[in-house]
């Protein structure tokens, strides 16, 4: 039975294995700091592992109920603001003149791709957020 693992700030998709009377762990995926079960993990761990018959739909709930984002002392909030604090500084000193100076046509293209979705996704977390209970509103803050 396969099931997830935290070991230090990584998580790992993990299956016990019996090998002479003993138990071993064999560990089927890196899931990394936020577990997430994508196609791309389906997929490598089917590929790499065809004789195993996973339960995806429960791992995937195991997974989801996991990210403790209702915490803001908890790790891993704690990290997505030191990221997006980063984000927000790196893409300050971002110059559309120098990326043009360094074009490579299809990176710029990328790149802008990558900020449009961002920036789709941005809208809609603050959509959200906008219209959460009165809770968060009393804070005084506006998210937009």
């Amino acid at each position: 039975m396969a099931f997830v693992r935290r070991k230090g700030n990584t998580y790992y998709l993990v299956h016990n294995v019996r090998k002479q009377g003993r138990v071993q762990q064999l560990h089927l995926a890196r899931l990394g700091e936020r577990p997430r079960i994508t196609d791309d993990v389906v997929r490598k761990v089917s590929r790499n592992h065809p004789f195993l018959a996973l339960d995806w739909s429960r791992l995937r709930e195991q997974v989801n109920s996991r990210v403790e984002l209702f915490d803001i002392r908890s790790m891993y909030v704690q990290g997505l603001m030191h990221t997006l604090r980063n984000l927000n500084l790196d893409l300050a000193d971002l110059s559309p003149p120098m990326l043009l100076l360094a074009d490579r046509a299809n990176s710029s293209r990328e790149l802008v791709t990558q900020l449009r979705l961002l920036r789709s996704t941005l809208d809609i977390k603050l959509d959200q957020f906008e219209r959460t209970p009165t809770q968060i509103r009393e804070s005084g803050r506006k998210f937009r």
